[in-house]
């Protein structure tokens, strides 16, 4: 079956505008990704027809928003294949997610001494959250290292675990070089181990089918404006045996069961881990988005994208001067660079006057960085709605701007 590009770019109005007066060619998919119109209207349509708080309203419009709300729970379960709604937790996003794991695991199973196994590849919030975890109360980070082409070096993390090993936490998909971590075989090792594995799933729900159930990972966390839904919303997926035995994140509405003065008792899951007021716009918008991925198919997606990437990696390389990061097998779609002696900076400022958008900078992966021996680099990421066209405007951009250096 053709791949609908006509059709799928003509639901992102976005796609159409200019930038100083030339087409946006939008490349910066692995920060954000665009909007289609029915998630918009998703969003619409609750502020002006449904809008009101969840669950403790008896009245018509409380019913029907916590309705619609609790219908995106079961939609993102079934998404990712988790056994129960109540392994759902909805967060602000990936960052949050990853801070609540790291505070209420970390509180509940950990001690000093124990320890917390991270990939070099990590994006800083899978990072500091376990250093802020390590101020308060000693635990110890490891790393797994990986070698030059990108892919993690899996002999070394075996040796890595001892009996204090308690939490593997690695990147489903690295932001940066697009290398799809192998979490079935990590989980099945971690657990050999009596160790728990988190994947974050930032950069790969939103490209190829994710099952927590297949990949055998504790907890899995992912954003929604990384997958064509808004801002602001998020998913924590956790085993219910360890979500029960977890402290709350945050106290104050929706957590609670019954507060006197003495005790407080919570509610049940997933709404233990949920404080205050949650985001029922943004749950019902991103259930919008996952009807609209399906609605492709998220393998023709996977295709896609696999395609695009080989592609640009193929033109770039034709560049003189051209550094790739990331050469693993079968790499996810980023593609990060840097050219000659040029900063990033100056390249991705002067593609954007082209009309180009991508990414610059550490990308919040500054120790990854240092393995590779740079301060920065930049980054092409591609989306369902890109086209090989837009990777030759891409490369021309790039070759006109290396002539001016």
């Amino acid at each position: 079956m053709t791949y609908p590009i006509d059709d799928i770019r003509a639901d992102f109005p976005i796609l159409s505008r200019e930038v100083y007066g030339r087409p946006l060619v939008y490349l910066d998919n692995a920060a954000t990704t665009q909007k289609p119109r029915a998630v918009v209207e998703a969003i619409a349509q609750e502020y002006y027809s449904v809008n009101a708080n969840v669950h403790r309203g008896v009245h018509f419009l409380s019913q029907q928003t916590t309705t619609l709300h609790e219908e995106a729970r079961e939609r993102v379960r079934a998404f990712i294949g988790a056994q129960s709604v109540s392994e759902i937790v909805f967060t602000r996003g990936t960052t949050e997610s990853l801070n609540l794991v790291a505070t209420s695991f970390g509180e509940t199973f950990l001690q000093e001494g124990d320890e917390v196994l991270l990939t070099v590849m990590e994006h800083h919030s899978d990072i500091v959250p376990w250093q802020l975890l390590r101020e308060r109360k000693g635990i110890v980070i490891k790393v797994i290292p990986m070698n030059d082409a990108g892919v993690l070096d899996m002999e070394a993390y075996e040796r890595l675990f001892t009996p204090r090993t308690r939490l593997v936490c690695v990147a489903h998909v690295s932001n940066v070089l697009g290398t799809v971590n192998p979490i079935a075989r990590m989980a099945e090792v971690a657990h050999a181990h009596g160790a728990y594995l988190l994947a974050d799933g930032a950069q790969s729900v939103p490209h190829f089918k994710v099952d927590v159930q297949a990949l055998g990972c504790d907890f899995l966390t992912f954003s929604g404006h990384k997958i064509y839904g808004p801002t602001g919303i998020g998913v924590l997926y956790g085993r219910e045996a360890l979500l029960e035995q977890m402290q709350p994140y945050q106290g104050g509405g929706e957590m609670i069961a019954r507060v006197t003065f003495e005790k407080t008792t919570y509610e049940r899951l997933p709404y233990k881990f949920e404080a205050g007021t949650p985001d029922y716009v943004g749950s019902h918008a991103l259930a919008a988005a996952i009807d609209y991925v399906e609605g492709i198919g998220m393998d023709r997606i996977t295709a896609q994208e696999r395609e695009l990437t080989k592609y640009a990696m193929a033109r770039m390389a034709d560049i003189p001067g051209m550094q790739l990061y990331g050469t693993a097998p079968d790499k996810d779609a980023v593609v990060a660079f840097n050219v000659k002696d040029i900063h990033p900076l100056d390249l991705g400022t002067l593609l954007d006057r082209l009309g180009i958008a991508i990414r610059t900078g550490h990308h919040c992966a500054q120790p990854l960085m240092a393995r590779c021996g740079v301060e920065g680099m930049a980054r092409a990421s591609f989306a369902l709605y890109n086209t090989k066209e837009e990777i030759d405007t891409f490369v021309a951009g790039l070759e006109r701007v290396v002539k001016m250096f």
